[in-house]
């Protein structure tokens, strides 16, 4: 029997070094971007999470600040949309779920936005998130 020939010595090419407190670009731009929209600055943060979104298009962390920058906006429609999709690549996303009621919500879409609020509620075990619950029944004038 022939043994393989090898002519080549394998090459393994070693992992990247990280240091501590060194991040990637994209968790340079969740970061910096969730800074400044707990400062209330949405225009700047969608700055930064477009082009790291355009990179990689997946990142949910990402998409979860642009739509939050959208509802801070009042963009709510690309709010919902973006929200729609997170909710539906992954139903157990309580705070997509949450923010996509609040986002239907605001649209004055009552009893769409019941169901992704209970939801939220029951999986979270959130106060703020039952209250929103009592507060859409309310104004869909079911209690």
């Amino acid at each position: 029997m022939n043994e393989p020939a090898f002519d080549a010595e394998p090459t393994l090419a070693p992992p990247a070094i990280v240091f501590p407190g060194q991040a990637s670009a994209h968790e340079n731009a969740y970061r910096d971007a969730w800074d400044l929209l707990a400062r209330r600055a949405p225009r700047e943060a969608l700055e930064l999470i477009e082009p790291a979104l355009a990179e990689e298009p997946g990142n949910r962390g990402l998409r979860s600040l642009r739509a939050w920058a959208f509802m801070m906006r009042a963009q709510i429609v690309k709010a919902e949309e973006e929200l729609a999709g997170l909710v539906e690549e992954d139903p157990s996303d309580a705070w997509a779920r949450h923010a996509l009621g609040r986002a239907l919500e605001r649209q004055s879409r009552y009893d769409d936005a019941l169901g992704h609020l209970r939801l939220a509620a029951v999986m979270s075990g959130d106060v703020e998130h039952e209250l929103a619950v009592l507060r859409v029944e309310r104004l869909a004038g079911r209690i």
